[in-house]
């Protein structure tokens, strides 16, 4: 069996979604594939919540309106936070950042992974895009002005594109041989949900401990202040400590760790440990190829940015990909899909270059790196329009929007 498609995308997570779903007007014959069941889970609003979660901007926020995917969410759970508060575990600088100093409401929401793909999920089975669940990829190789993909049951699919969504152990990347620059951080990253005795204020908070960043970030359940998302970057011996406790002293290590901002820890959800690692790909594209979210770059968790940064590459390439149609240009061309590239490679370059500076600064340990982050953090606390600048970075309210995140 071959079934045939102008455009194929591999990985339906939240991006390979976004994606589809920026197109499904484009008059393109689209085909979404993944490994999964494709199927929208029940939400139970008392339900626990799922230990992976996003820190979502306004742009993604007002791309994930666009393609109608946002009420879904709200209709959910997404928790705002207005404020987001820095400190150095190791000394005393510590910075402020608020909505109100670029007079928005929000610097952002967190949710969860999974209702952001479910309400993804519920318009693309509203849509004409074709879906194919339990896809999972064997082979894929050039045939003729084609790709020729196999998969694991023995069904074919032939495209002149072919967009990897596929995440960070990206599939297509590895079949097509596209070349990847990556290090390991000799990090791990413990993530879990928790209950504390105060509340988070709608504020994001991370404190930076000699072993690495520790971030609290609110969530909301009926209402209430009290449980944050927590993600926890330290070294793998100190992580095979802490996952090794029981719940009772995981909690009283991480009020520990937190200088106890926010009272006690009182319970925490199962936890996960996942290594750390940063991964670019030398080029986002190839003729009749282009790779976005995680699949072109994985970015250090320090800001929560790597999904804001694959909603703006998808919505990009949708722009590209849609102007090219309307030129009546051969969208597989490799001339067509650098210009997404072009506008989006130097963007996620600089982000990830300035999270791997930031990273290293407060990880480093001479006295004289520790004088400069702390003298740093309290200069940058004096200068609003610094604070403020950062603040718009953050909302992504500058650089080089497509039109599904403008204003």
């Amino acid at each position: 069996m071959e079934m045939r498609a102008d455009l194929l995308i591999v990985g339906a997570g939240m991006v390979g979604s976004a994606l589809a779903l920026a197109l499904r007007h484009s008059g393109l014959e689209i085909l979404l594939l993944d490994g999964g069941p494709l199927s929208v889970k029940r939400f139970d609003p008392q339900s626990p919540f799922e230990p992976r979660v996003s820190a979502l901007s306004a742009a993604s926020q007002r791309i994930l309106e666009r393609l109608g995917a946002w009420e879904g969410i709200a209709g959910r759970r997404a928790s705002p936070y207005s404020d987001m508060h820095v400190w150095d575990g190791s000394g005393t600088g510590q910075i402020h950042f608020s909505a109100a100093s670029v007079h928005a409401q929000v610097l952002g929401h967190i949710v969860e992974n999974r209702v952001v793909q479910d309400a993804l999920l519920d318009r693309l089975h509203d849509s004409d895009i074709g879906l194919l669940p339990n896809a999972r990829l064997e082979q894929m190789r050039r045939s003729g002005d084609e790709w020729l993909l196999t998969l694991a049951d023995g069904r074919r699919l032939r495209a002149p594109l072919v967009v990897a969504a596929d995440g960070a152990n990206s599939a297509v990347r590895r079949l097509t041989g596209c070349e990847t620059r990556e290090w390991d951080y000799l990090h791990q990253a413990i993530v879990t949900s928790v209950r504390c005795s105060e509340a988070h204020q709608a504020t994001a908070w991370q404190r930076f401990t000699d072993e690495g960043p520790l971030a609290f970030l609110p969530l909301a359940r009926d209402g209430g202040q009290t449980w944050c998302s927590i993600v926890w970057s330290t070294t793998p011996e100190q992580a095979e400590q802490v996952m090794a406790l029981d719940d009772e002293g995981f909690c009283a290590a991480l009020e520990r760790a937190f200088e106890g901002r926010l009272g006690q820890v009182l319970e925490a959800d199962p936890r996960v440990c996942v290594p750390l690692r940063q991964r670019h790909a030398k080029r986002y594209v190839d003729e009749g190829l282009a790779l976005i979210g995680d699949a072109a770059h994985v970015i250090h968790p320090l800001a929560g940015q790597g999904v804001n940064l694959g909603f703006l590459d998808a919505a990009v390439l949708a722009e590209e990909l849609a102007h090219a149609c309307e030129r009546g240009e051969r969208l597989a061309d490799v001339k067509v899909l650098s210009r997404y590239e072009r506008r989006r490679m130097p963007h996620n370059l600089a982000l990830m270059a300035a999270m791997e500076g930031f990273e290293r600064l407060f990880q480093a340990n001479p006295l004289p790196l520790r004088w400069l982050r702390n003298s740093g953090l309290k200069l940058v606390e004096q200068m609003p329009e610094a604070k403020a600048l950062f603040v718009r970075q953050a909302l992504g309210l500058s650089g080089d929007l497509p039109e599904l995140a403008k204003a």
